[in-house]
């Protein structure tokens, strides 16, 4: 699932529970006027009645200050009354949104513990989680600087928001026109801080970027009626002055903007990109890289912990590997064997057409077979798409964008068509399970639609506990009668392999100096994946240090909590019970979902006696 700009131990919860609840005293409601107004109200405990009513206020004020600074986080999780705005992506904006967050991290000394419940405590402990580690990160590192990649970045997001945009009344459609005029100015502030990050030294590596240039050309479509940005208004019925508007918008303010973009990231931005690869190679990047480590993983481990990990599962995985082979009684080793899954035509589709019509395949054979894993599952549906054109090159195999059941947009998993030789049919199983169901779209949705816990706790964004969840679910496929064939078997295996090797290269490039070509290297030796697929993370992995880290560190905690409870529970364990507990809070920090876990075990152990 991808994320980036949308922007992690805890404390013991021991303390005695003190009931406190006045007597005939009405909610405190918080006075108009800034984010920073409102918290300093609440920062003085005689403005309140109690100190749960106040951290109330406190985790409202947050939700509103997450969407008023990010109106596109707030059309992401459909929050309505900010579709019409795009965030403030200039060092002015940073720099504000730096000072707001500062005083959200304070908070964490403003309130007397003894007086919270105790489901405040748990919601008070997962903000300043969240919060403290965003702050940490991002007052410390320049985060701002490294913003734009060939993966991911301003160009990805404003066509992708464009189109999840609703179009169901005359106000949603001038909020889109309102976006599209705001683009020039958006793209300006983008173009700003990366001329500042120029002037500081502090740029991307150059192979993360040098498909920018051709990605921002691709969305800029020399006729207005071929253009991503006139998707939304093409089949509108008797709107033709409003689609003669948006056209005008397309010719005279958004190509030229992006024309400009393309001319500044080609002749400015790129000659100034850096040819090394690690973070380390920044200033004060091995602190970064062990802070961007925190941040994704909401652990404590070191890299040469996570890199020796890494070297742990590569050979673990290898091991089952082998058996697959030996049981096809396939002629040649395990890099023969990769080698035969890489370039055999049986394993490929022909057209894109073929491709997603297996994919859809999959995941509605998957559907009907969910509620053997799970008791509760979302109302909100998901459908399957081509990644599209402009990005396809540059992006991974697949991703997953949530939908809103409030604003009616359903979730997406969207595959990628491009180079169909590089999209084998063994690895299909496993993606679609992790992309879609019961993958991303099952643990987003239902976050999306928790009930009776803070507004917060919805939106939240817990790498480790979202990609941990994928990865895991992807050794669900046996039970959801996936993985017979023992090519899929492998592809899943490739999947796992493939996770635990970023645990090796994404620290063996931005920690112990490894090479874009040792990273490969080590990829091929080790994965049945295709070079083109190989080369694509490798690139992921040196322009988001740390990120792909999550997704095996989050998979092995959560095989260890199921391992726990399977040991503790023995044949009164229950597998929907337990995936309940895991996803029912929504993204948590892993010692977070511990927690929550321990308290279920505890709770299933009483009741049994």
């Amino acid at each position: 699932m991808n994320n980036r700009l949308l922007n992690l131990t805890v404390v013991a919860l021991a303390l005695l529970l003190f009931s406190y609840a006045p007597i005939s005293t009405l909610p405190t409601a918080l006075p108009e006027g800034t984010i920073i107004e409102k918290l300093n109200f609440i920062k003085n405990p005689k403005n309140f009645n109690s100190e749960s009513e106040r951290l109330k206020l406190l985790f409202e004020t947050y939700s509103q200050y997450q969407i008023e600074s990010s109106p596109v986080l707030a059309t992401f999780f459909g929050k309505p009354g900010y579709d019409h705005l795009w965030d403030d992506i200039s060092p002015d904006g940073f720099e504000k949104n730096l000072s707001v967050l500062k005083i959200f991290d304070e908070s964490k000394d403003w309130f007397n513990l003894d007086e919270l419940t105790e489901d405040d405590k748990v919601n008070f402990n997962i903000f300043n989680i969240s919060i403290g580690n965003q702050y940490s990160l991002n007052s410390q590192f320049p985060e701002q600087y490294l913003i734009l990649d060939q993966i991911q970045g301003i160009h990805t997001i404003i066509p992708t928001i464009i189109q999840m945009m609703p179009t169901n009344s005359p106000e949603a459609i001038e909020n889109i026109i309102s976006r599209l005029k705001g683009i020039p100015a958006l793209l300006e502030g983008v173009e700003t801080i990366l001329s500042e990050g120029i002037e500081k030294g502090i740029v991307m590596p150059k192979n993360t970027v040098e498909l920018v240039p051709d990605q921002l050309r691709n969305i800029n479509a020399e006729k207005p009626e071929e253009s991503v940005f006139y998707m939304p208004f093409a089949n509108l019925e008797d709107q033709e002055p409003i689609q003669k508007n948006v056209r005008e918008i397309i010719v005279t303010s958004i190509n030229p903007a992006l024309n400009r973009f393309t001319s500044f990231i080609e002749e400015k931005y790129l000659p100034n990109t850096r040819e090394t690869y690690g973070l380390k190679e920044l200033p004060n990047g091995e602190a970064w890289y062990n802070e961007r480590i925190k941040y994704n993983t909401t652990t404590d481990m070191t890299a040469k912990e996570i890199h020796d990990l890494g070297l742990s599962e590569v050979a673990r995985i290898r091991l089952e590997m082998q058996k697959i082979i030996s049981e096809l009684k396939f002629d040649g080793d395990i890099n023969d064997f990769n080698d035969f899954l890489r370039e055999d035509p049986q394993f490929y589709f022909d057209t894109p057409e073929e491709l997603l019509a297996a994919y859809r395949d999959i995941c509605k054979r998957i559907d009907p077979v969910l509620p053997k894993l799970f008791g509760k599952l979302p109302r909100l549906t998901y459908g399957v798409k081509r990644v599209p054109a402009y990005s396809e090159q540059g992006n991974t195999t697949a991703y997953y964008n949530p939908g809103s059941l409030q604003a009616g947009i359903p979730g997406y998993f969207f595959a990628n068509t491009y180079n169909l030789k590089s999209r084998p049919k063994w690895e299909m199983e496993a993606l679609s399970i992790h992309e879609a169901v019961p993958g991303h779209h099952l643990q987003i949705a239902l976050a999306q639609e928790l009930e009776n816990v803070p507004e917060f706790r919805t939106m939240l964004n817990f790498t480790a506990f979202i990609e941990g969840w994928g990865l895991y679910s992807e050794s669900l496929g046996p039970t959801l009668g996936m993985y017979n064939d023992p090519y899929s078997k492998y592809g899943q295996l490739t999947y796992e392999m493939w996770r635990a090797i970023r645990l090796v290269v994404d620290t063996g490039i931005h920690s112990f100096g490894w090479s874009r070509q040792d990273a490969i290297d080590y990829f091929k030796m080790n994965s049945g994946k295709s070079e083109n697929d190989i080369t694509v993370e490798v690139d992921r992995y040196i322009a988001w240090p740390g990120q792909a880290l999550a997704y095996k560190i989050g998979e092995l905690k959560i095989k260890e909590l199921r391992n726990r409870s399977e040991t503790t529970l023995k044949d009164k364990f229950d597998i929907r019970a337990f995936h309940d507990v895991v996803l029912g809070s929504g993204s948590l920090p892993l010692d977070v979902l511990e927690y929550n876990i321990d308290n279920w075990l505890n709770e299933q152990i009483t009741i049994e006696k």
